[in-house]
């Protein structure tokens, strides 16, 4: 089942193919999806923390975002005014009005760089902590920061998927030599879909519970016969996926987290009433129900590659932008979740300096920004600065890998963790595993 597709200006369609489905039986959730549960190293943890990460796909402007600069020459101001915030000094741009008044909520990291201007290859950076090594490849070299933690921290409460993308997976949101099962759980539709519903958890037409259950007994006949003939407990451990599968589909929790209805028209309404603002709320639901990484593509209102006519593109998704994840965050905060729940907002790669002759910014993974909020995280602050033309970092410079380094401490995972890949070979969570000392 395709999804929603979307174009950044290297041409490259992303498609969202459910991954999981128990093919003939339910059409829906395969036992891979749950096979990440019995496979994941589960750690110790004190708290049932999550992430929301939102992926600002195709770059979003530093300058028209949280880095204005009001005082540089016209052709590196660009053509939006900066507003003031609830921080004295500090300045965002004129859409982010929302943000700007919950300032003391938020951290802005304005000093994050690396080297590359490829959207394929700082997305792999940026979602894994890696170069994409062939720019040409369009699935993951590595496994993306919610495969890792579903495979070893698994979900928050029984009964839900770990990891969880809304509406599709982030570019590179995907477990390379992991395996399928620890992919993203994908809702496909957005959560402002008249008929909102995840498909993988919905009973075929015709198919009821007790039909369903007759077939597990059928099922439960077939596996038995197996179980004589294996001696290597691969029957077992087929029996009890199959049966997390069935617990999914027929189970009312994973049901109830996804059922953004039961939402009240206020708080609906706070979000925007919009594709990125429901879905964002449900981001909200998901890791409240114990969904431990959720992604949220926010490029619903508009891709971030802004190659031309900047102002009228802000105009267009700015508004709804900053109106949804500043509600996120306060509603975080308003139900005791904040500290629980570390908030991400993060793009590939910022924008040049000056504006071009199509009076838009193009690539530049030279300096950028991103937002990070709860987590238990000291906020109310911006971390590093850019230089008097935001071309480059000014001080404090950090990387993207250094903001997967702070989700993976907020998990309680351990970033020099090794897997081996395909080939055998260990390789780390993280190479790159320096934390962001401001913020804690």
């Amino acid at each position: 089942m395709n999804g929603s597709t979307s174009r950044f200006c290297d041409g490259i369609s992303r498609r969202s193919v459910i991954q999981a489905g128990l093919a003939g039986i339910v059409g829906l959730s395969m036992p891979d999806l749950l096979r990440r549960q019995a496979a994941a190293e589960q750690t110790s943890r004190k708290a049932k923390t999550s992430v929301i990460y939102i992926e600002m796909a195709g770059g979003p402007t530093q300058h028209e975002t949280y880095d204005p600069k009001p005082d540089a020459p016209l052709e590196y101001r660009g053509p939006l005014r900066a507003i003031d915030t609830s921080l004295p000094g500090v300045a965002f741009s004129e859409f982010m009005v929302e943000q700007a008044k919950i300032l003391d909520k938020l951290a802005v990291i304005r000093s994050l760089y690396h080297t590359s201007g490829s959207h394929g290859t700082s997305s792999h950076l940026t979602q894994t902590g890696y170069y994409l090594r062939d720019n040409q490849n369009r699935d993951n070299e590595m496994p993306c920061l919610g495969s890792i933690v579903s495979r070893l921290r698994g979900a928050n409460e029984s009964g839900v998927p770990a990891f969880a993308s809304i509406p599709q997976s982030m570019r590179f949101g995907r477990a390379a030599w992991l395996g399928k099962g620890f992919n993203p759980f994908e809702t496909i539709k957005s959560a402002d879909d008249a008929n909102f519903e995840v498909a993988n958890l919905t009973l075929l037409a015709g198919l009821t519970n007790e039909r369903l259950a007759d077939r597990r007994q059928l099922l439960g006949g077939f596996d038995a016969t197996r179980r004589t003939i294996d001696n290597q407990g691969v029957a077992e451990s087929m029996d009890q996926f199959t049966r997390e599968a069935f617990d999914l589909v027929t189970g009312e929790r994973a049901r109830k987290a996804f059922d953004i209805r039961s939402e009240s028209t206020e708080t609906r309404a706070r979000y925007g009433l919009n594709s990125l603002g429901q879905n964002m709320l449900l981001a909200r639901r998901l890791v409240e129900h114990g969904i431990t990484v959720v992604t949220v593509r926010a490029s619903s209102l508009g891709s971030w590659d802004d190659h031309g006519n900047i102002a009228d593109a802000m105009r267009k998704k700015g508004p709804g932008f900053d109106q949804a994840v500043a509600a996120l965050v306060s509603d975080l905060h308003e139900r005791g979740l904040d500290r629980q729940t570390l908030v991400v907002c993060m793009g590939e790669f910022g924008r040049t300096p000056r504006v071009n002759k199509g009076a838009g910014r193009d690539h530049w993974g030279q300096v950028m920004s991103a937002v990070l909020a709860g987590g238990g995280l000291k906020t109310g602050q911006v971390i590093g600065s850019s230089d008097s033309t935001g071309s480059v970092p000014k001080d404090r410079p950090y990387r993207p890998e250094h903001v997967l380094s702070m989700i993976y401490r907020h998990l309680d995972i351990d970033p020099a963790h090794t897997f081996n890949d395909f080939s055998g070979r260990p390789r780390y969570v993280l190479e790159e595993r320096r934390l962001i000392s401001e913020l804690i």
